[in-house]
């Protein structure tokens, strides 16, 4: 399979930049088999199916999204060892600690989060895949995203 370099990669090296990552991503689903931590690499990965909120409507697209300098990586309320399970990424937000490192967390509807510790803000989402028909268009409660 050949790259696709006509899809731009969108980069993330501080918490505005992760703001757009995140409404990108917003109700981008995946199963957790296709959630990666590689901790000689120190990298976080992941494949999603996101909804193409800035494109035509209802559109889905298969997208790759990676942190570097990834420490450690920790969920919570999330079934890690049901791989086929999908999860929903209603957000992306950073938490700073001692500058520039900080902690990266996925967080997911049904109260699920991955938490990513990082040295800094170093992210990238690039769509891997042509789009195709959505089941229709997320739909939030009043004050919950889009």
């Amino acid at each position: 399979m050949s790259r696709n370099t006509k899809t731009p990669i969108l980069a993330a090296n501080d918490a505005e930049d992760l703001e757009i990552l995140s409404a990108r991503l917003q109700d981008a689903v995946g199963k957790l088999a296709d959630f990666v931590y590689l901790p000689k690499k120190r990298r976080f990965a992941a494949l999603l199916n996101r909804f193409q909120w800035e494109g035509a409507p209802n559109l889905r697209v298969r997208a790759g999204l990676y942190f570097d300098g990834v420490l450690s990586a920790r969920s919570r309320n999330l079934k890690m060892g049901a791989p086929d399970a999908v999860v929903s990424l209603l957000a992306i937000r950073f938490v700073p600690g001692e500058e520039p490192a900080g902690t990266v967390e996925l967080i997911f509807a049904g109260g699920g989060v991955i938490a990513l510790a990082v040295e800094c803000i170093e992210a990238a989402l690039r769509d891997v895949s042509g789009p195709w028909a959505a089941r229709g268009k997320p739909i939030h409660e009043a004050g919950h995203g889009a």
